[in-house]
């Protein structure tokens, strides 16, 4: 009865609206009163119509995503540029937008590794976001480096990156860079490049910070539980296996 009454109340805004009026002054003062009292006396009418919308747009949101995820699933899942670790023919793979400057990102971090630890066919692939400050961008560079020169020292260098409590600077980059034992040559351009393509990835998504995790058609904004995180995996897995 609710949902009838509330189209109805609709129609009649619309047709109040119309060019030209569709009802006299003295019409459409009546129709306001009925929609007041209507609204006075069935308030949960609002509630409905707002849980509607966020459906509405919830779901428009979604589309939204799949469509973007769909016209760049190459740079997404199959760049060799961004770091990788976990099964070579996933059956899942994860994207984790992160900075190395970032508090929660390193919070997070270890929760992903033991996500893909623990699930033989899941993947992990990294793609850096210096968003904040230079070290962010000099660490980032430098990892991406190591990555395409000596990517079997890139985990290590990335864990002791991770694991620097506050800001990086140029000597705490150069110690973790020591104890990875790596010594990469200067960043070069081409990890300017990846991380260009990075950022234009994380506005294509909507990520509007880090860390972002994107789980199948989900994405994850900022550090979450283990136990959301297996909940997303097992369920995209389940999914991804029903559509075989």
């Amino acid at each position: 009865m609710k949902k009838i009454v509330f189209a109805l109340l609709l129609t009649s805004t619309q047709l109040m609206a119309a060019t030209p009026p569709a009802f006299t002054p003295q019409q459409e003062a009546r129709i306001r009163e009925l929609i007041r009292e209507t609204l006075v006396a069935n308030p949960g009418i609002l509630a409905e119509a707002a849980d509607a919308y966020d459906k509405q747009s919830q779901q428009l949101q979604q589309q939204m995503l799949q469509q973007v995820v769909a016209a760049n699933k190459d740079t997404l899942f199959h760049d060799a540029a961004s770091p990788r670790m976990g099964a070579k023919n996933a059956r899942l793979t994860m994207v984790l937008f992160t900075d190395y400057n970032c508090p929660y990102c390193k919070q997070l971090d270890p929760l992903l590794e033991k996500i893909v630890k623990t699930h033989p066919d899941v993947a992990l692939i990294l793609k850096p976001l210096p968003f904040r400050g230079e070290s962010s961008m000099s660490a980032a560079q430098h990892a991406l480096t190591v990555w395409k020169t000596q990517p079997d020292k890139f985990w290590a260098l990335h864990q002791r990156l991770m694991a620097k409590k506050g800001v990086l600077d140029d000597a705490s980059i150069k110690a973790a860079e020591q104890k990875a034992g790596v010594t990469p040559d200067v960043s070069s351009a081409a990890s300017r490049s990846e991380i260009d393509q990075n950022l234009m990835l994380a506005r294509k998504l909507g990520v509007q910070g880090t860390p972002a995790t994107l789980i199948g058609d989900h994405l994850v904004s900022g550090a979450v539980p283990y136990e959301q995180l297996e909940a997303i995996v097992n369920a995209q897995l389940e999914q991804a296996g029903a559509a075989k």
